[in-house]
């Protein structure tokens, strides 16, 4: 019982945050073309690399969908420099963190967070594209499927799809590593010494590598990571250090990091990793150095992840908040693998051609672990010459394809994008 305390007190100060977040990233997904994001980011210079940056700060895309999602921008044209910017701004934070951020650990922990993003990923962008030679990008001839389901639709479908994107696929997404991440939180406030941190204030340069160390190799989302900061500061974390864990852990997972090396080679992994590194550990210094040190003083003195439940009393509306977030996650799940006619994109044909089992082929895809994996590899395999049909099913991990295209062909499509096939 100890442990479910802490746990429902960080939902209850996260859920009305998570709900309104989750909302705007849907309004995002439905009203926001993705060709619009693919027309800006061809060209190497400083301007792609600020649109990248741009675009990716806002977007709730995890560190695995960030993935699948920036592979296709650049099979689309995007440059190397705006790639890699994309890739370091997008999972360090989006609509949802920033307001979950602020709900938990206060408004200068919000505000930092998408500054540090923004500022590491114009860097590494911009690094990419000094050192990087110049590679032939070219431009996309047609639109996108997604500009084309987009052109048409009226507000209302738009809406439906705004809000299945946001409160079913998204929460399908990052649901499990957000309750994860609730769940560390408790064990962290249960049994991590009060003083752990507190051991180290002395030397803040240990106190980040220790966070870098942990936060990098783990699979952690930018919503999953605030309550495990918020407990690690209750334990003598400084902010500093905590801002380090907030911006590294997110951005950086070992599959990421064998993808990237993968599909964009050695260099963009080490200036990838360097930028965001070196980037967390600057702002990190600046915040324990520079920064008012009362700024960071209300997390320790309300947001008590378990410490302080005897003596407040939470909001209606968050329990209310709380319960609805429940609804939806347990929703969410049960519809994982299901789909309804006028919504979902899984079983959307490209062509009105009829085909037979026989005339399929099934294709098993390793590393596809969200809507947003699934959806980039539709997408792909749609805009294939003699693809005449599609299914990609995430449960299974699995790709059914028709048409005359061949199988190193469908292949070499969907690892061009960083995920691994079997036949």
């Amino acid at each position: 019982m100890d442990f479910l305390l802490p746990f429902i007190e960080l939902l209850n100060e996260m859920s009305p945050y998570l709900l309104l977040g989750f909302f705007i990233a849907g309004l995002l997904h439905a009203f926001v073309p993705n060709d619009l994001y693919r027309r800006l980011l061809s060209a190497g210079n400083f301007r792609s690399v600020f649109y990248a940056t741009l675009f990716g700060v806002p977007l709730p895309l995890c560190s695995c969908g960030v993935i699948p999602t920036a592979m296709s921008l650049r099979r689309n044209g995007a440059s190397k420099g705006s790639t890699v910017a994309f890739l370091i701004a997008t999972p360090q934070t989006g609509v949802d963190s920033i307001l979950a951020t602020w709900a938990l650990m206060g408004a200068p922990f919000a505000i930092l967070r998408p500054v540090t993003a923004f500022i590491t990923a114009l860097a590494g962008g911009t690094l990419t594209n000094l050192l990087e030679k110049k590679e032939g990008d070219t431009e996309q001839d047609e639109e996108t499927r997604n500009e084309e389901e987009l052109v048409g639709k009226g507000f209302i479908a738009r809406m439906k799809t705004a809000l299945r994107y946001g409160f079913v696929e998204m929460i399908q997404d990052i649901g499990k590593w957000l309750i994860i991440g609730l769940a560390i939180a408790g064990l962290i406030t249960l049994f991590l010494p009060d003083n752990f941190f507190a051991l180290y204030a002395d030397y803040p340069i240990l106190n980040m590598l220790l966070v870098l160390a942990i936060g990098i190799p783990m699979y952690l989302c930018a919503t999953g990571s605030i309550p495990i900061a918020a407990a690690l500061m209750l334990k003598g974390l400084s902010p500093g250090a905590a801002l380090v864990f907030l911006m590294a852990g997110p951005a950086t997972n070992m599959a990421a990091i064998l993808v990237i090396n993968k599909v964009m080679k050695s260099k963009a992994l080490c200036i990838y990793l360097f930028s965001i590194i070196a980037g967390a550990i600057a702002f990190g210094l600046f915040t324990d150095y520079v920064l008012p040190a009362e700024w960071f003083t209300p997390l320790q003195q309300t947001g008590c992840a378990g410490n302080c439940h005897e003596e407040t009393q939470t909001a209606w509306w968050k329990i209310v908040s709380s319960v609805i977030f429940i609804i939806l996650l347990v929703n969410a799940y049960l519809k994982k693998g299901h789909c309804h006619e006028a919504d979902c994109q899984c079983h959307q044909h490209t062509s009105s051609v009829e085909t037979t089992k026989a005339e399929r082929r099934t294709f098993t895809i390793k590393g596809m672990n969200c809507n947003h994996c699934r959806t980039s590899i539709e997408k792909a395999l749609k805009e294939m010459e003699g693809i005449t049909w599609v299914e990609v099913s995430l449960d299974a991990e699995e790709a059914r394809v028709a048409g005359d295209a061949t199988d190193q062909a469908i292949i070499e499509t969907i690892e061009s994008l960083g995920f691994q096939v079997e036949r």
